[in-house]
């Protein structure tokens, strides 16, 4: 599918355009075009990669003039910038605004006038039922997506939705942060040892982009079937990990615009998913906007189902969260 094609990557410093192009350079894929705002660490990766397949761009998502300009011959994109940290977006608000909602409707939108084959934008489960502001702001991204989908026939450009959970070992993960404070003797901090999260590892998050690339339609939400585990369980995986059994594990409780569990699918959205075994397919909503049929025909299913979220998932015991980090090649 990638065989001598152009892959346009925004947010490409990251972890995810780490993993991709650790994939990818293994394949005929014929150019990878990293686009990002921070040269330093574009500088960091083209020494660090050192092949002629990567190409660097210089650019912000807020700025349409600087996306066109790497879209040129763009044959797909993985749409991963964006402002991720939670208590940045609450500080700084409209920030989260300009670079998830409208830096988004940039890129698609130039994606679109160039004719890009496909678009998978990444979002994360905080987007569902959001209680703070980078929440929000993803959500938005998703309807930014899918409603641009809408308006677009099946020979233009296809706009799909990957969602994820925590992705073990990225930047910004927990799992650095408390390897760093057992090399340093601190004792482990955590929120809420009953508080649980999804996880997944970079490699799964690529073949999540990957499969929605080979089977997804305009409009479509894919999230990965991942297994949980509570935050008191991962502290004590690490401490494991570490040959550090007994370490100090303190727990400083719940932090402002934090949620006890995470949700992937809401309710409304499992009433309409295909289970596709490790996926689930979310399509477009293509209601339309008759209101006489909000008020005629309601949809019963909704009431008897459940949401799919970290507390009801598979709940990973500390032995396989060991299992889990063992296999974490960021890790080794």
């Amino acid at each position: 599918m990638f065989e001598n094609k152009i892959l346009l990557i925004t947010g490409g410093t990251g972890s995810f355009g780490n993993a991709v192009i650790r994939r990818f350079l293994k394949t005929n894929i014929k150019e990878i075009r990293v686009f990002s705002r921070d040269e330093k660490k574009q500088d960091d990766m083209r020494k660090q990669i050192g092949d002629s397949k990567v190409s660097f761009y210089i650019g912000d998502v807020r700025d349409r003039q600087s996306i066109d300009y790497a879209m040129k011959g763009v044959d797909y994109v993985f749409h991963a910038a964006a402002l991720k940290q939670v208590p940045s977006c609450e500080f700084y608000p409209l920030e989260a605004v300009k670079t998830n909602i409208q830096g988004t409707e940039n890129v698609v939108d130039s994606a679109v006038k160039h004719k890009v084959k496909r678009l998978i934008g990444l979002s994360t489960d905080k987007a569902v039922y959001p209680i703070n502001a980078m929440g929000i702001s993803k959500s938005m991204m998703e309807k930014v997506i899918t409603a641009k989908s809408r308006n677009l026939s099946d020979d233009e450009t296809t706009l799909c939705v990957t969602r994820y959970g925590n992705v073990m070992a990225s930047r910004g993960s927990v799992i650095p942060l408390f390897i760093e404070q057992l090399e340093k003797g601190n004792p482990i901090t955590i929120t809420d040892p009953k508080m649980t999260r999804f996880m997944m590892s970079l490699d799964e998050a690529v073949e999540l982009v990957l499969f929605a690339f080979e089977n997804g339609t305009g409009g479509d939400t894919f999230v990965q079937k991942s297994p949980a585990i509570s935050i008191g369980r991962l502290a004590e995986a690490v401490c494991l990990y570490k040959n550090c059994i007994g370490h100090e594990i303190k727990n400083i409780g719940t932090r402002h615009a934090e949620k006890l569990y995470e949700t992937l699918l809401t309710r409304e959205e499992m009433v309409k998913a295909e289970d596709l075994g490790q996926y689930y397919r979310v399509p477009l909503d293509n209601r339309n906007m008759n209101y006489n049929d909000y008020l005629d025909a309601g949809e019963s299913k909704i009431t008897a189902e459940q949401d799919f979220h970290s507390h009801n998932t598979k709940q990973l015991t500390v032995n396989e969260m060991v299992a889990l980090l063992n296999n974490l090649t960021e890790l080794k």
